[in-house]
């Protein structure tokens, strides 16, 4: 496997920069200019790419009231059984040319999940550059088969998988050629609670898997994912809205457009802080260097005079003999007269 995937002109994984994904999921409420306002929001936030979801209420399930059909009790979407939820958040599949058009245009990749084989199909014809398998399509062995043959970059999501779910699909991808892959850290709790996230998963992902890894984050702000980067995530997927008191199915864990401004500059002024392993001192360092604790002679001293701590000391700024020969100089003479305030050098020591 590798530690590093291409997503359109991108390098993404080790020893490169995070790749920020902006998560359009449902947040465009069935309105296609609100789309198109989304996709421009992640490009002038800083995003690298937009994703969407590609999928049809008939092709993600069936219209039924049976319990198993229903939305998990408790969850923001109690009530309503999984067909009404999918057919208020679906976007509808004409849009998607358009709107791959459009990001394109705009200078921000785009590509989507898939959630059957027809949705794979559409993606195809339109060149989509990566695929996102969701959490809950991990499980999905046909579905992944037929986005790994594609020999384009597979990005999972782990919101509901076990290790041994994450170890198949890997597997599946590998069989079927393609070693393309991303591993993302991930709770299906929306929004996450943050003693639920186990962040430190991330690097053992990656020396695990030996591949590219990173967090699909639904919880709130951005504190989780600037500690995702600096814990090895090389991506970051969080979802994107324009306003969350619009609504929709996700606004209530989705990110604004300023929100996500931040969470961009966050991330990349923690990706200098890392930096390097390195004990070398910087210029700025050296410059401060200089004021620093040093010996000085803090009252005057006539020649013949011993040095004591009375009038020896290790005060700032620099300039005088370093303070660990301190218990060295306590004892000797002055070899001349000393003025209070002067730097102590050898040359004022009596040899």
């Amino acid at each position: 496997m590798s530690r590093t995937i291409k997503i359109g002109n991108k390098i993404v994984g080790e020893n490169h920069p995070a790749y920020l994904i902006a998560e359009m999921s449902a947040n465009h409420l069935q309105d296609y200019d609100r789309a198109k306002k989304i996709i421009f929001e992640a490009k002038n936030a800083g995003a690298d790419a937009i994703k969407l979801q590609s999928y049809r209420p008939d092709t993600i399930t069936i219209d039924c009231y049976g319990d198993n059909f229903m939305a998990t009790k408790g969850s923001i979407w109690e009530g309503k059984n999984l067909y009404q939820l999918y057919q208020s958040a679906y976007m509808p599949w004409e849009w998607h040319e358009g709107l791959f058009e459009y990001a394109h245009d705009i200078g921000i990749e785009i590509f989507s999940s898939p959630f059957d084989l027809s949705a794979v199909d559409l993606l195809e014809s339109l060149n989509v550059s990566a695929y996102k398998i969701a959490s809950y399509e991990i499980l999905d062995i046909p579905l992944i088969k037929k986005c790994a043959r594609t020999g384009k970059p597979i990005i999972l999501s782990t919101g509901i998988a076990t290790l041994t779910d994450v170890e198949r699909a890997i597997d599946v991808c590998k069989a079927e050629g393609n070693k393309n892959i991303a591993v993302l850290k991930c709770v299906s709790q929306y929004p996450t609670q943050y003693c639920n996230l186990n962040l430190r998963t991330i690097p053992h992902m990656a020396d695990t898997f030996d591949c590219v890894v990173g967090l699909s984050d639904h919880s709130m702000g951005d504190a989780v994912d600037v500690a995702a980067v600096s814990l090895g995530a090389n991506i970051i997927e969080k979802h994107l809205t324009i306003s969350r008191s619009d609504g929709g199915a996700d606004s209530i864990f989705s990110m604004e457009p300023k929100e996500f401004s931040k969470m961009v500059t966050d991330v990349r002024n923690v990706e200098q802080a890392l930096g390097k392993i390195s004990y070398e001192l910087t210029d700025v360092q050296k410059r401060s260097r200089k004021n620093a604790r040093s010996l000085y002679v803090v009252e005057h001293v006539r020649k013949g005079e011993v040095f004591t701590p009375h009038n020896l000391k290790s005060i700032r700024p620099g300039g005088g003999i370093e303070t660990w020969y301190y218990d060295e100089i306590l004892g000797k003479k002055a070899s001349i007269d000393i003025t209070r305030g002067t730097a102590m050098k050898w040359e004022y020591v009596d040899k």
